[in-house]
């Protein structure tokens, strides 16, 4: 070894790995925010039935979990990822305890029509985060768009059938798991270009909630 050599040599970071732990940052973030805009779809419904702190918690629980348990389920995946991420289950608890108090400020926040905004972020955030977690898991490409869209429509469907409605999946004819269908297509196609891991899956994200708020600002609907 020369004088001038160092037994240390310099390390560049591996760009693959750069990517990777950026994109899982950009899901992590997300997946906490697609909690909350479940959470507070799933309070909002709770508000408007009336329901007490109890029947909150129940309503918001099944709206930010049920699609993921559904999934989790499905591909065999433990622990749940409400059980692997206890602080979810924790935040959740407390917004229920003060729920009327949360739907106001995030009404002021957000706009007027929180239930319909919460639940179209949702949808975009866990049916590429279901997609996603799917196509890790080995399974084929549909059936990873699948699991996309039982992440993101399932929860809302429980929401619904337990506060006595016929769910706004089946009774409203504008697209909704259309949406969440076609984005996380969308997505899957995006992992096979050159954008980095991250911007996919915000691309596709945002195609998934513009899509749902464009149908209901236009009053876009599906053939019968």
């Amino acid at each position: 070894m020369g004088p001038d050599a160092s037994p240390h040599p310099l390390r560049l970071p591996n760009p693959a790995t750069m990517h990777e732990s950026r994109l899982l940052l950009v899901m992590h973030w997300m997946e906490i925010l697609a909690v909350f805009s479940f959470a507070v779809s799933g309070l909002a419904e709770a508000r408007r039935h009336r329901l007490d702190a109890v029947g909150a918690f129940i309503v918001a629980f099944l709206t930010a979990f049920g699609g993921g348990t559904l999934r989790d389920l499905l591909l065999d995946r433990r622990p749940f990822y409400w059980v692997e991420h206890e602080q979810y289950l924790l935040a959740l608890f407390v917004m229920s305890l003060f729920a009327n108090r949360v739907i106001r400020l995030v009404s002021q926040l957000v706009s007027d029509r929180v239930l319909v905004v919460a639940d179209a972020i949702g949808l975009g955030l866990f049916g590429v985060l279901g997609t996603q977690l799917a196509l890790d898991a080995g399974v084929p490409v549909f059936v990873s768009v699948m699991m996309g869209v039982i992440t993101a429509a399932f929860g809302g469907l429980l929401r619904d059938v337990v506060c006595n409605e016929v769910p706004m999946l089946l009774r409203d004819n504008r697209p909704y798991a259309t949406c969440a269908f076609l984005g996380c297509f969308l997505y899957v196609g995006l992992t096979h270009t050159s954008l980095q891991p991250s911007v996919s899956v915000v691309v596709a994200t945002l195609a998934i909630v513009a899509g749902r708020l464009a149908t209901l600002r236009w009053n876009i609907t599906l053939p019968r």
